[in-house]
């Protein structure tokens, strides 16, 4: 098994007229890489910030912290090359948002990002082909706004992606927290995005290194029982 625990803030939640000490506070306190969502508008009712936020972002904080873009916007191919420039890591689209995954899956890796493919709640197995091109899955846990209620009854996708595609990373985001990481956990995920629960609590450093044993103990238990 070639993948392991993970555990990137969501920084949507965090103060955003303070978002570069946030970042950096966030990074400090244990985070593994920090998760940016970029909304439009359009593809689900909130805007959030482009790729001018992410650069400025990118020369506060330096090179260290991994940017996983969670482009929720209804063209991704259009903001491929502005957030490779910007200083991106991975681009994560929605596989509902484009006609050609194909083709946009080559232009985010010639563009030097890593490639990360994401599913609202009522896309299922439609990933499964794109599964051995990208670096990363992501399973929607809420419909797409920050503070939703956990949706456990996507934990059977996760358990589905990992007994199809075992050394893929597998990103949960959405009501994720001390409360529901275990559920994710044993489901097979080993990336875990986490706003409030981390960003709003009195101990950040805490709850990521409660997050990131969960996942880890998980990731024991399974690789034992192979």
């Amino acid at each position: 098994m070639a993948y392991n625990a993970k555990i990137g803030p969501s920084i949507l939640s965090s103060d955003l007229s303070c978002l570069g000490s946030e970042c950096v506070r966030m990074m400090e306190c244990g985070a593994d890489y920090l998760h940016l969502d970029v909304m439009d508008g359009h593809f689900v009712p909130n805007i959030t910030f482009g790729h001018p936020m992410v650069e400025c972002l990118r020369k506060s904080v330096g090179q260290d912290p991994f940017f996983d873009m969670h482009m929720m916007v209804s063209r991704p191919e259009q903001w491929v090359k502005p957030m490779a420039a910007a200083g991106a890591n991975q681009y994560t689209f929605h596989l509902e948002a484009t006609t050609n995954p194909g083709n946009l899956i080559k232009d985010i890796k010639e563009s030097g990002m890593k490639v990360g493919l994401a599913i609202k709640p009522g896309t299922t197995e439609e990933l499964a082909p794109w599964a051995n091109h990208i670096d990363m899955a992501l399973v929607m846990t809420v419909e797409g706004f920050g503070g939703q209620k956990f949706m456990e009854d996507m934990m059977p996708k996760v358990s589905w992606l990992r007994s199809q595609f075992p050394s893929l990373d597998i990103e949960v985001d959405g009501g994720v927290g001390p409360d529901t990481v275990h559920k994710c956990a044993e489901a097979g995920a080993n990336m875990i995005v986490s706003g409030s629960a981390v960003i709003g609590s009195d101990d950040p450093r805490s709850v990521i290194a409660l997050l990131r044993t969960a996942v880890a103990e998980a990731i024991q238990k399974r690789s034992l029982d192979r």
